[in-house]
């Protein structure tokens, strides 16, 4: 029989992002929070010191801040007739594992969603025609406005010392930013770091096409500063061990270096580790959660009792934990019934490498998950016509290495030998003269494309484990050829002796060994009511009223930005209206 622990009045299951984001926005509140995180403690000091943290094999390589497969994992298939195969050694995406989460080794880029973006359906619809969305395309507008999220998107950038150039300030367009994005209030909060070299090549190519480059909104501090929340960051230095690390000198922002030092002498949170959650316990009506089961770092497994229960694990987690617990509907494609697991997308991406004459250095060593880079939006979202174009969506293009590590980062023309003298001599001739050039884009979501409980294989606990089935559609494949088709005419004008490009193309396939992007979103998706939705505009199960849900887990579908700056300002959303108004007067937030 489980322990059971004393009550408390918020259990948070997953402390990264918006585990954190809930944990300070509750006990500012004065209620008493236990934060269960399955994996290990992990703070700046001592687990991301330098020199120990600069260890490109067991991090970069190794994973060692990642979740371990060979405990869980996730199964993957193509298609409904599929049976799916484990995903057993990391490629296509990478998980976090530990106290922050996928936010200590993310790479810092922190976007805004367009306000297109918002209303996507409706946006597309009005301008295209409803024969513009495919039959098969389940997309769907989010049940809050670009204006609702900016004041939260807004105070994220501040708690993560964000450093850019606001390009729509109040409404008015200002050269050296982002013309297409919305309004914002405010400045960011920190100037960009000067651009490496190949940002600065890229920027000239574009201004030559025509195009606006600006700085990546990047949440690597450009100078020391202090947060809304008292903490200090320190100056990125472009060290080149960003993404897929931890940041030795306070300077990328996670919740280590944003939130957690002002929670944790809280003495109403306490935080238990090794705590790896089976189950959201609820009540004889199946209506109220009374908080979750878990099992502790020796085997045991623990009760503990809450009246209002958050989660706010990754995304994949949060949908399989719904799954497991038996909340909600699970979505079947065949029928087109049931949400939970439904609209589940990824990111297409393309990449072109390009190769420099040896009088261009480009420096590789120097580099950060965002800082230095720039990017045009020209072609992202609906920032440009696609009339005729025959799909909807599009990428950013963006230049700008994250570093030049010498194992997983060594860039080579297809034709240089994968080993030997050859490959020796290729390396010498390019690694300081080689540059990316990427696109990042959006996936629509789609009947056939969804989560579910895999019925074959099971977890370290013998439960069973997440099945993604998912594989690319035409309208994917035709975005990509257009936005790849983009960054190569800016290649041209940049003149690399050569360049090689990367983009996938109708017929290949789905390949869960490459990595893309960790931006995985849908499953347990936000809306308007309980026929389309599993969580209301304030991140509230409509099954379970004192059950909050939080991540990427909502998006209805993927956009071509990096998720966390939406995940956080729909989390800032509810928060304050669970502080305004759930605390005052607990239950349903938006009549079902």
């Amino acid at each position: 029989m489980a322990e059971r622990r004393k009550r408390v009045d918020a259990v948070i299951i997953g402390y990264g992002w918006a585990g954190a984001i809930m944990a300070k926005t509750l006990t500012d509140a004065g209620l008493s929070v236990v934060a269960l995180e399955r994996g290990p403690a992990r703070d700046t000091s001592p687990d991301f010191e330098y020199p120990r943290i600069a260890d490109e094999l067991k991090y970069g390589v190794r994973g060692d801040l990642w979740q371990p497969l060979a405990k869980e994992t996730v199964t993957i298939r193509h298609s409904l007739n599929d049976v799916a195969a484990p995903y057993r050694k990391y490629g296509s995406f990478v998980l976090g594992n530990g106290v922050g989460g996928a936010g200590v080794h993310w790479n810092g880029q922190l976007w805004r969603a367009s306000p297109e973006d918002l209303r996507l359906r409706s946006h597309i619809e009005e301008r295209y025609g409803k024969s513009a969305i495919p039959q098969d395309m389940t997309i769907q507008d989010y049940p809050v406005t670009f204006e609702e999220l900016e004041p939260h998107f807004d105070h994220f950038e501040k708690v993560c010392a964000v450093s850019g150039v606001a390009g729509n300030l109040r409404g008015s367009i200002r050269q050296g930013g982002n013309p297409f994005e919305g309004p914002r209030s405010d400045e960011f909060p920190t100037p960009p770091l000067p651009p490496i070299e190949v940002a600065r090549l890229f920027e000239k190519a574009t201004a030559e096409l025509g195009y606006k480059a600006f700085p990546i909104p990047s949440a690597n501090s450009s100078i020391a500063y202090t947060n809304p929340y008292g903490v200090r960051l320190g100056p990125c230095n472009l060290c080149g061990f960003c993404e897929r690390f931890g940041c030795f000198l306070y300077s990328k922002a996670s919740p280590q270096t944003s939130i957690l030092p002002i929670l944790v002498d809280r003495p109403n949170l306490e935080v238990r580790t090794g705590a790896y959650v089976t189950k959201i316990l609820r009540d004889s009506s199946g209506k109220i959660a009374t908080g979750a089961l878990y099992v502790d770092d020796s085997g045991a497994e623990v009760e503990q009792p809450a009246d209002l229960v958050i989660l706010s694990a990754f995304q994949m987690h949060n949908v399989r934990l719904l799954l497991l617990s038996g909340i909600g509907v699970p979505y079947s494609p065949t029928t087109g019934e049931g949400l939970v697991g439904k609209n589940y997308a990824y990111q297409m991406c393309a990449q072109t490498a390009a190769y420099f004459s040896e009088d261009v250095e480009i420096n590789p060593f120097i580099g950060a998950g965002s800082a230095g880079q720039r990017v045009i939006d020209e072609f992202n979202s609906d920032h440009f016509d696609h009339s005729g174009l025959g799909f909807i969506g599009g990428s950013q293009i963006f230049a700008g290495g994250t570093g030049g590590r010498p194992i997983d980062q060594m860039m080579l023309p297809p034709d240089v030998p994968h080993w030997g003298a050859g490959w020796k001599a290729g390396i010498r001739k390019h690694y300081r003269h080689s540059a990316p050039l990427g696109t990042l884009g959006t996936v629509m979501s789609y009947r056939d494309r969804y989560l579910s409980l895999d019925p074959t294989y099971k977890d370290a606990h013998g439960l069973p484990l997440l099945r993604i089935t998912f594989d690319w559609h035409d309208n994917e494949y035709k975005m990509a050829a257009y936005s790849a088709s983009k960054m190569e005419e800016i290649v041209r004008v940049m003149k690399p002796e050569k360049h090689a490009t990367l983009v996938l193309r109708p017929g290949m396939a789905y390949d869960a060994r490459i990595y893309q992007t960790t931006h995985t979103t849908g499953g347990a998706i936000i809306g308007t009511d309980p026929s389309n939705s599993v969580i209301n505009r304030y991140s509230q199960s409509w099954d379970v009223s004192n059950l909050f849900i939080y991540g990427a887990s909502a998006f209805p579908q993927n956009i071509g930005y990096n998720p966390t700056g939406l995940l956080a300002g729909l989390a800032y959303f509810s928060a304050a209206k669970i502080r305004d108004s759930y605390l005052k007067s607990p239950g349903p937030l938006v009549p079902a």
